[in-house]
């Protein structure tokens, strides 16, 4: 085991990464953040800020020296960063896990390898592949491979001709087209899983989303416990073929009531933010727990819970002119959401609010599902975070 006071190490500085830092200072650890922003949420609440890029070797041999265990905050550190750290220190999850994760086409593979549920899909890496692409694969969503998120780098295609275009805007990167399901809604599995195999799953989530940016989570998911518990088997036996150890977040499809998954994220995610007020450990506090090898928390929640995301366009009234059509820049009134006795609000720090970037969060908990929901949804209005 690695105990407190011992330092440990962060690779990415976003919200993430800030929720980590603040899980270990209550367990007693000291925490490095290597992130090349300057102003990242992360590095400034960490015991020290290593402003450099991923694969600085200076500054990845600093990290090993004085950390007793490295790990990450997002997918898209490279793969061979944490190669190169794990010859010097404990580094979860793993490198492998990571890059099946952070690509695609390789995720893809490995969820039809190891007869997981997805949606059909094709590798298209050039105008060719796209034309003796399956006509069952349209209409689709072709999606660049590597380094997309919350719906960038994603396009709907209907037909081929639709898809060549959008292949040629994505400059012919590789990419997966995946055949388009029609979705009754979006569920996700948070867990946590230690070097012994021991896994614990948080409450089943479900998600909305708005622009492709998380919006609504509610836990527990609204669905039956048949296919809660399924979403469970599924995330748990990925973790178990990926050989995981950390958190891991797995999202889900649900259409014609069948499950299908859709991405893995090697790290805390944020439909799991929730477990922070209504979990006995949070996802973060797993974090810390697996890399340093102690036992993995209860992550049972005591109380039902809805989380709101906080985009940057809550920063921007629309009704008042500004410097762009977003409107005329302020801070929000936030005594509509801290008036509100179960509402929890978790602002990030980020220096600059921008439309679509994630600033914050609320979670409403209650004893009883259904007012959590109503309580969140009309915070949700009083904030000005509009419908689309």
């Amino acid at each position: 085991m690695i105990l407190p006071p011992a330092t440990l190490g962060m690779l990415g500085g976003g919200q993430l990464g800030r929720f980590f830092v603040l899980a270990a200072h209550e367990m007693g650890y000291k925490v490095w953040v290597l992130d090349p922003d300057p102003n990242s949420p992360a590095g400034k609440a960490a015991d020290r800020h290593l402003c450099a890029e991923y694969d600085d070797h200076v500054a990845l041999d600093d990290l090993a020296h004085h950390c007793a265990a490295v790990t990450t905050e997002f997918e898209n550190v490279p793969a061979h960063t944490l190669e190169y750290l794990a010859k010097f220190v404990p580094v979860h999850p793993s490198a492998d896990a990571v890059g099946i994760c952070q690509n695609r086409v390789a995720e893809k593979t490995f969820l039809r390898s190891n007869g997981l549920p997805h949606a059909a899909f094709a590798a298209i890496n050039t105008v060719e592949d796209l034309r003796e692409a399956p006509a069952h694969l349209f209409p689709g969503i072709l999606k660049v491979a590597r380094f997309g998120y919350d719906g960038k780098g994603q396009a709907r295609v209907s037909s081929r001709e639709e898809a060549i275009g959008a292949f040629q805007g994505f400059r012919n990167e590789p990419c997966v087209l995946e055949q388009m399901l029609k979705l009754d809604y979006e569920v996700s599995v948070v867990l946590a899983r230690d070097e012994a195999g021991s896994v614990k799953c948080f409450p089943v989530a479900e998600n909305s989303h708005s622009g492709g940016i998380l919006d609504v989570s509610i836990m527990p998911a609204r669905s039956s416990a048949c296919q809660r518990d399924s979403a469970q088997e599924y995330a748990e036996r990925i973790a178990e073929r990926l050989n995981y150890v950390g958190t891991l977040a797995v999202e889900f499809f649900v259409s014609h009531g069948e499950l299908y998954v859709n991405e893995m994220a090697p790290r805390p995610h944020n439909s799991g933010h929730a477990t922070i007020d209504a979990c006995v450990n949070s996802q973060y506090e797993q974090q810390v727990r697996a890399l340093c090898g102690l036992p993995l928390g209860d992550a049972r929640a005591h109380s039902a819970a809805v989380m709101v995301n906080l985009l940057g366009d809550v920063w921007y009234d629309a009704s008042q002119p500004g410097p762009d059509r977003h409107g005329a820049y302020r801070e929000p009134d936030w005594s509509k959401l801290l008036s509100i006795p179960n509402l929890k609000l978790h602002l990030y720090g980020k220096q600059h609010a921008r439309p679509g970037r994630k600033m914050g969060h609320f979670t409403v908990v209650d004893a009883d599902p259904q007012k959590a929901l109503e309580v969140a949804m009309a915070a949700r209005a009083a904030i000005g975070i509009k419908d689309e």
